[in-house]
């Protein structure tokens, strides 16, 4: 089952892959890669296939029934 929460970044934006290899959700940027790939990841509740998609701050990504909202 997954989860819900928020996590916050310092900087403008945070690439897609990135986030999901910071937050632990991919285990390395490879994976990352390939599940944005396979269409596995949505990115305010559509499915993302661009793994450099820049997130902001409101925006939620949802892989494996966890979402991550950007703060």
């Amino acid at each position: 089952m997954g989860q819900d929460y928020t996590t916050t970044i310092t900087t403008e934006y945070i690439k897609l892959q990135d986030l999901l290899k910071y937050e632990g959700l991919c285990e390395t940027g490879g994976v990352a890669k390939l599940r944005i790939q396979d269409g596995e990841v949505q990115v305010n509740g559509e499915v993302c296939t661009m793994r450099g998609k820049k997130l902001r701050s409101g925006d939620r990504v949802t892989i494996d029934g966890t979402t991550v909202t950007i703060a």
